[in-house]
């Protein structure tokens, strides 16, 4: 058989996978609010104290392990073999360039904010991000995460699947969401790995996409101690990318579900769901967070549960919800509120922002490895998904 049918009969046999999937597919607005509004009713009738919604929460993360097919994804411990440069001393904290490689011949690109002062572990924090072409390299994503190392924390910015750096595949690869989950536990299985972090301090933020990044890898490993999603926590809307509802996680032949009792799944972990008045996160404080505050209740921990919301802003990780999470992970994480200037509200002016270039990994100078792989089919094929 040559090489292009070969090729050709794989793309087949995914795509009549797809296809059989696709009634369990949930997929953007896939209720309205008010049919979410009953299903929340619904999966609220389904567990009345800890044992019975364990239960529950049990099937959910099977479903979510069953329908991204995890058992598929390499099980790698070390073997990161960090590509870190460029090291620029800023006012209170370090950047670096870096990728790690998440398996053999397949790179996670980033940068890696620490503090410049200070001795022991520092705390951690995860920091992936929405659909955006460039969005790891931009004004928010370097503040925020120039803001946590300063506080005390070191911090790992990486790229979304098929945007800025990350091109080895294109964003619309059929199993995304696995592939785009297996690279944040990377990421957190690499922070762990440093002599610098504390493993008992480690967090995970981003707006949108990167939300559901937040928590989908939150509810698949307690490794993550702090969870703050921005922007994407809802009832009725289930993400419209393939990489956030284009595997089966939400609905299997046992089991319906959405991302608010995914999210739930943090409990009783610290929580922040930040929310605004502009897109599908508005029913936050009405529908979603009462649900949540439900489960978090038989934990009796109420008190690690908060909802921050802005009704009057829109669907973004601006400063408003940056501060929120400054907050947040400055309490449960025990990093340094007191290092950012305050004055009617936290300062961000001392963050030097960075040409685009400045931060990109891979350049003439440091090329991407020569094992690395490229294209869709031939990442697929090498992970042996069908």
């Amino acid at each position: 058989m040559n090489t292009n049918l070969r090729a050709t009969l794989f793309i087949l046999m995914v795509c009549l996978s797809a296809i059989a999937q696709e009634d369990q597919l949930c997929v953007g607005h896939y209720w309205t609010p008010d049919q979410a509004n009953l299903k929340m009713k619904e999966f609220a009738s389904q567990w009345s104290d800890l044992k019975s919604w364990e239960e529950r929460a049990a099937k959910i993360k099977e479903g979510i392990k069953s329908g991204m097919q995890w058992e598929k994804m390499p099980e790698i411990t070390g073997n990161f073999n960090p590509v870190i440069h460029s090291k620029r001393e800023m006012d209170g904290y370090i950047v670096e360039n870096i990728a790690i490689e998440s398996f053999p011949g397949f790179y996670i690109t980033g940068n890696l904010y620490r503090p410049s002062t200070g001795d022991g572990k520092f705390a951690a924090i995860l920091s992936p991000h929405g659909h955006l072409p460039d969005k790891r390299l931009r004004e928010d994503v370097q503040t925020r995460a120039a803001v946590f190392a300063r506080m005390g924390a070191v911090v790992f910015a990486y790229d979304m699947l098929g945007f800025s750096e990350s091109k080895q595949v294109e964003h619309t690869i059929p199993i995304a969401l696995a592939l785009q989950t297996y690279n944040s536990k990377r990421v957190l299985d690499y922070l762990l790995s440093r002599d610098d972090v504390d493993v008992n301090r480690i967090g995970m933020t981003g707006g949108s996409g990167g939300a559901t990044q937040t928590f989908m890898l939150a509810a698949l490993d307690n490794r993550i101690k702090a969870v703050a999603p921005v922007v994407q926590v809802s009832a009725h809307f289930f993400g419209g990318c393939v990489c956030e509802s284009g595997m089966p996680v939400h609905k299997g032949e046992n089991h319906q579900t959405n991302n608010v009792e995914i999210a739930a799944l943090a409990a009783p972990r610290p929580l922040l769901l930040v929310s605004n008045g502009a897109d599908w996160t508005r029913n936050t404080p009405r529908i979603e967070y009462p649900y949540v505050q439900r489960v978090y209740a038989l934990y009796d921990a109420e008190h690690k549960v908060e909802n921050v919301h802005l009704p009057s802003e829109k669907h973004d990780y601006g400063y408003s919800k940056r501060t929120a999470v400054y907050n947040f992970f400055g309490n449960h994480l025990q990093l340094n509120l007191g290092a950012i200037p305050y004055e009617n509200g936290y300062r961000e002016d001392f963050v030097t922002l960075l040409g685009k270039e400045d931060l990109k990994v891979f350049n003439n100078e440091h090329p991407m490895p020569g094992n690395a792989l490229k294209g869709n089919l031939k990442i697929m094929k090498f992970l042996e998904f069908d």
